[in-house]
């Protein structure tokens, strides 16, 4: 199975009355496949259910449209691979606007990343909304906040890199992130989940991980023209994510 790390928006559940909840997938690593694609979820139009702030929030999956986005994705950025045939990037396309206007909600709740959590994501965090947990016999860790404090914070870590002269590319992947982040609703809220992503760690490595923290730090050492302290900050993140970014690489 692929250890993966979720960006998640929530929504309050009042707004996706219907929905069931997410159940899981019956046998896990168990592909499934149509005339085009193969994938490992459910396709169901379900919801992931939460309680924050004594407020029932939900998350939906609208796994389909995300699929079909995934490879739209992958054609734009592998043209010539051959991985996704004319054919099919004009099917998914297709389909992919039809969800779209099929529903007040047809959009990605989610973003996933494999092995690893991008640094950015950290960028829409405060170290204090730091949440170690178990579930599925599994140790760790998310961070949660309000959809305000996250655009706030991916803007300003924007804007401190531009002000420091960083180059296009990991600027324009937070101006990216800020773009996704605003086209929710005022009262939704953000979830940073490690997922199975935390099992490359030990468990006593967890208790001690402060990926929001470093990236923060490092922020406002840039910030104030302090390059030690925003070095020292950079290299600590970097050197926790560096053996679970290689997985990445190696897969």
């Amino acid at each position: 199975m692929i250890a993966t790390a979720y960006l998640r928006v929530y929504i309050p559940s009042i707004e996706v009355a219907g929905l069931p909840p997410h159940r899981g997938v019956n046998a896990p690593g168990v592909l499934a496949l149509d005339d085009d694609f193969v994938w490992s979820e459910s396709t169901t139009d379900d919801a992931i259910f939460t309680m924050w702030h004594d407020t029932q929030y939900a998350c939906p999956r609208n796994a389909r449209l995300r699929m079909l986005e995934g490879v739209v994705a992958l054609n734009r950025q592998n043209p010539e691979s051959g991985l996704v045939s004319n054919e099919q990037r004009l099917y998914a396309i297709a389909e992919l606007s039809r969800l779209k206007r099929a529903s007040a909600i047809g959009r990605s709740f989610i973003l996933s990343m494999a092995w690893h959590v991008p640094l950015r994501w950290f960028c829409a965090f405060h170290p204090a909304e730091r949440d170690v947990y178990s579930d599925d016999a599994i140790t760790s860790i998310r961070y949660r906040t309000s959809l305000g404090e996250a655009v706030d914070r991916v803007r300003w870590a924007a804007s401190v890199l531009e002000a420091a002269g960083f180059p296009e590319g990991p600027i324009e992947h937070l101006n990216e992130l800020e773009r996704w982040l605003v086209g929710f609703t005022p009262d939704a809220m953000v979830e940073l989940d490690y997922g199975r992503v935390a099992t490359l760690f030990n468990e006593s490595d967890l208790v001690f991980d402060e990926s929001a923290g470093d990236v923060r730090d490092s922020l406002l050492g840039l910030e104030v023209g302090d390059s030690e302290r925003s070095g020292e900050g950079y290299a600590r993140v970097a050197r926790r994510w560096a053996s679970p970014q290689a997985h990445t690489f190696t897969n």
